[in-house]
């Protein structure tokens, strides 16, 4: 009887872990093309200016820490390139977070931006 009950319990985890959201190595792929976005529209600048945003976006650890960034990645290319290209710089990148933050997050952030 035990065998069904565990049998059952890891069909269902199976089915449940599919619908938490992306494998863990599309995150990690995925992780690495926002940080190499975020550090791109930095720039090389950035690096002499702003060497403490370059550094988190670096070694930023999952998607979640990429996201909370984008406001200091905002700020610093406001602060070299203006607003509305560090508006648009960021609209760009934070549509690469789409599916893989809270729906809530992103939809929030296409709403302001219309």
């Amino acid at each position: 009887m035990s065998w069904i009950a565990e049998n059952l319990v890891g069909r269902v985890g199976s089915l449940l872990q599919g619908l938490s959201g992306p494998s863990k190595k599309a995150s990690v792929t995925t992780l690495h093309e926002i940080r190499m976005e975020m550090l791109a529209a930095l720039g090389d600048v950035a690096e002499k200016r702003f060497p403490l945003v370059q550094l988190r976006v670096t070694y930023a650890s999952d998607i979640d820490d990429l996201w909370y960034l984008r406001g200091d990645v905002m700020a610093a290319i406001a602060s070299l390139r203006g607003e509305a290209v560090a508006k648009e710089k960021l609209h760009q990148i934070s549509t690469m977070f789409v599916g893989l933050v809270p729906h809530n997050l992103t939809n929030k952030f296409s709403v302001r931006l219309s």
